[in-house]
């Protein structure tokens, strides 16, 4: 099967699959990412008994496997096994990803894991700090929305989109390191959605289609009509880190963070921050002070109400442009 190409994250990626929602990459584009799905390939025959423990994330019950288990080969390929029958291997060079679903799992439940974890997993081993958010685009400048799941980063971006910005992503926010700037990298067009946030902006749970027919999350397609997906990266003008609830009748408070303080909540916001080795943190970490030192950090309180969420976007808006 002749190979697909597409556009993600700042990378240009070779598939043996198609991708057809996912942006295609241009001919200019030089393939540095390779994905073949449905075999491990040239790793299917090692040895497990040659494989090292790396990282894992438990499961909250003590009693069940990990959620996701992460080995490592002696040639430093990694081996990523999810407690559903999911499997991934990513050669020592994060350039090749191959990829296999359990008995129970189907292609799309595949690419779930792909267009997330895995892929953030390899943007991170090559060196690219991602933070843990959602971002749009405002008169050519990108403004981030920062915090961990189910704090309201994918609903904002959600409103966003309703509101006719171009959104960059939903989950992933790759940055280009320009030194004393940063750019932020298109992600993925599509919104990933819990149905309760679905019934807060479009009063039904039914009104998006889900992502895989086993699983209630939904995705808001940013390539339909009347919304825009941003195909082209844009340079960071700020981020806005999502801070504790405030009651759900407040309005919401956009206040400044600097130094360590907004330092702090950026390295507790990157996403597969518990995958990473010594390295790769003390990287982290020089790049996010380089981001505290140049782009502006602001803390925004929010109502705990899923159906304040478009003022909530629209205070972040009018303070971004204020502050342009």
């Amino acid at each position: 099967m002749t190979d697909r190409s597409y556009a993600m994250y700042g990378h240009a990626c070779a598939t043996n699959f198609d991708w057809s929602w996912c942006p295609p990459a241009s001919h200019e584009e030089t393939m540095d990412l390779r994905i073949e799905l449905g075999s491990l390939g040239k790793f299917s025959d090692y040895p497990l008994a040659d494989y090292v423990r790396y990282r894992q994330r438990r499961a909250r019950e003590p009693s069940k496997p990990p959620i996701v288990r992460i080995d490592r080969g002696v040639d430093g390929h990694f081996r990523v096994a999810y407690a559903d029958g999911a499997k991934f291997v990513i050669d020592a060079t994060a350039s090749e990803i191959f990829g296999v679903s359990g008995s129970q799992l189907s292609f799309d439940d595949l690419l779930v894991y792909l267009q997330g974890p895995i892929l953030g997993f390899v943007l991170r081993l090559r060196g690219v700090t991602c933070l843990h958010a959602s971002a749009a685009i405002v008169d050519g400048r990108a403004f981030a929305v920062v915090g961990q799941g189910g704090t309201g980063k994918s609903t904002s971006a959600a409103v966003f989109a309703r509101l006719g910005l171009e959104v960059l992503t939903d989950d992933v926010l790759a940055l280009r390191d320009g030194g004393a700037s940063f750019d932020a990298q298109p992600g993925l067009p599509r919104v990933l959605l819990w149905p309760e946030s679905v019934t807060a902006l479009f009063g039904n749970p039914e009104a998006l289609p889900r992502i895989v027919r086993t699983w209630n999350k939904r995705y808001l397609d940013l390539t339909e009509p009347g919304y825009h997906f941003a195909r082209q990266a844009a340079p960071l003008g700020a981020i806005y880190v999502l801070g504790e609830r405030l009651a759900a009748a407040a309005a919401p408070e956009i206040t400044e963070l600097k130094g360590a303080s907004a330092l702090v909540r950026l390295l507790a916001n990157t996403y597969a921050n518990d995958f990473l080795d010594d390295r790769l943190r003390a990287v982290e970490l020089e790049v996010l002070g380089r981001v505290v030192g140049h782009v502006p950090i602001r803390l925004l309180r929010a109502p705990d109400d899923r159906h304040a969420s478009p003022r909530v976007c629209e205070a972040i808006v009018a303070d971004f442009r204020a502050r342009s």
